[in-house]
């Protein structure tokens, strides 16, 4: 199997890897049991209390439901409000990174050269790099102040517990992250060193100015071999041959 024939199947892997990542990250928006608490309120009945990014829930055994917007943006606590622009940034350079990945990938054929495509498969792997790095901190950071304000016995308040869609979070962060990192070491190693080879040698001369060695092709010194001919010289008589002048009168 040729090396362009390996590298075309693992960028198709890489790609379905990002994108399945990409949807567990974008999945986790709506969910609502980011973080989850039980509490029994009578032997028949228990209530549940439930929250994400975007409002607070609680429902019981009965099957109702009742949910609670935010009130204002301004009031809500900051890590929420990083958690909330990290994963939509996320999710925008996962989209580019598709884009970019679609592009570049050999199996296309739709960025020209060779050389051209993995300069931009390089690109949508370090953005799915940044997309993977953005979401998993924004999902670790999320469950460290859950987690925190669970173990702290000083702490008044009702306590959670990390839900489903966290662990959804860090499964597609990392599922980015890998794949952007196969994509920049293909895409980097055959744009960059492409690009490297292709340098000229710059060389300074005495006067301080940069100048370009040009090398040329060197020109070699035919000998002309003797002939088997034998040479014969010409001996040169002293006679010098005079034009015959003709007299009037020497026919007559």
């Amino acid at each position: 199997m040729k090396y362009r024939t390996i590298v075309m199947y693992i960028e198709i892997g890489c790609f379905v890897a990002c994108v399945v990542g990409w949807i567990l990250i974008f999945s986790t928006l709506p969910m609502e049991y980011w973080t989850y608490s039980e509490v029994a309120s009578t032997v028949l009945t228990t209530n549940y209390f439930h929250s994400n990014l975007w409002k607070d829930c609680t429902s019981d055994s009965t099957g109702m439901v009742d949910c609670k917007m935010f009130p204002t943006l301004l009031a809500l606590p900051p890590y929420i409000q990083m958690c909330r622009a990290l994963i939509i940034l996320s999710i925008l350079l996962g989209i580019f990174g598709a884009i970019l990945a679609l592009v570049g990938m050999k199996c296309t054929k739709l960025g020209g050269s060779e050389i051209a495509n993995a300069r931009v498969t390089f690109a949508a792997g370090m953005n799915y790099i940044a997309s993977g790095l953005c979401s998993l901190f924004a999902y670790t950071s999320y469950g460290i102040k859950v987690v925190e304000e669970f173990l702290d016995p000083n702490y008044q308040n009702q306590k959670f517990e990390l839900g489903a869609p966290l662990y959804m979070g860090w499964m597609g962060s990392l599922l980015l992250i890998s794949g952007g990192v196969i994509y920049s070491i293909f895409g980097g190693r055959e744009g960059c060193h492409s690009r490297s080879t292709k340098k000229k040698k710059v060389k300074y001369s005495a006067y301080g100015r940069p100048s370009i060695a040009i090398t040329e092709p060197r020109k070699t010194a035919t000998i002309r071999q003797p002939s088997a001919r034998p040479h014969i010289e010409r001996k040169k008589s002293g006679r010098t041959k005079k034009a015959k002048g003709y007299r009037k009168d020497e026919y007559v």
